[in-house]
């Protein structure tokens, strides 16, 4: 990638061999933990730029880690996704830099616009942290999706993968949540109900790689209708792979 410094990791602070040593521990989790199954996975583009819109819960982003492993090894290892936080992670002390180390990037238009020209796999959640925060009796429902991801994709004519993941939302249940505090910028600290997150099975769906460029035209990304029509295309897809999901799980730990 562009703007690589001597100590081998990128402008964003990515250090390849970071990620590797993350990896390991991380793999155990999808493997043996979590027990993620794929589906799709063909729809993953093994080469050229791409915005990966997800669905977000689970009050911590483990749904943010499971995701970027399973792209990880579903691409021969060889792509390692770069996944897009909220501005107050990089913040956070320690797990900032760590955050940095593994990939991850502050979610500004001039970060995305760097890792699309490089032809980087972006990860992004569109409905920020309105989804890590939502009651459980909003579970699987898609909060307020933001338009950023469409307005990206049609700039740098990037095809978008939709991603719908269940498991997240039932993982990590929430005592409380304890709003005001705006440590680091976070809009509030999270008080799991349990000190680990529930082994509950991970299901990940793939859709279709969505050609926005050709379905709205070049133009769309000028075109506020045009541009929520384009978001609203992709979100009604993720939402479409989460009913298929849940229709076919068979049980929360299954």
């Amino acid at each position: 990638m562009k703007g690589t410094h001597p100590a081998n990791y990128d402008a964003f602070g990515f250090l390849p061999e970071a990620m590797e040593e993350a990896l390991r521990p991380a793999r155990w989790l999808h493997k043996n933990y979590f027990r993620v199954k794929s589906y799709g996975v063909e729809h993953i583009p093994l080469s050229g730029g791409v915005i990966v819109a997800a669905n977000h819960s689970g009050a911590l982003p483990m749904d943010g880690v499971m995701l970027g492993v399973d792209l990880f090894e579903n691409t021969n290892r060889k792509r390692f996704p770069r996944v897009v936080t909220d501005h107050f992670v990089a913040r956070l002390p320690y797990i900032g830099v760590l955050f940095a180390r593994v990939g991850a990037v502050g979610g500004s238009r001039r970060n995305l616009d760097s890792l699309l020209e490089s032809e980087e796999l972006v990860v992004v959640f569109p409905e920020g942290t309105s989804g890590v925060g939502k009651p459980y009796s909003e579970r699987y429902k898609l909060q307020h999706w933001h338009v950023g991801h469409a307005e990206l994709a049609l700039r740098h004519k990037v095809p978008v993968l939709p991603v719908g993941i269940i498991g997240a939302e039932e993982q990590w249940p929430l005592l409380a949540r304890i709003g005001g505090v705006r440590a680091f910028g976070a809009p509030y600290l999270p008080i799991p109900a349990t000190p680990l997150p529930l082994p509950v099975r991970y299901h990940i769906h793939y859709g279709a790689p969505i050609d926005l460029i050709a379905e709205f035209g070049e133009g769309a990304s000028e075109d506020p209708q045009l541009l929520q029509k384009a978001a609203e295309r992709v979100r009604d897809s993720v939402q479409s792979l989460l009913t298929l999901g849940l229709e076919q799980r068979q049980g929360v730990f299954r």
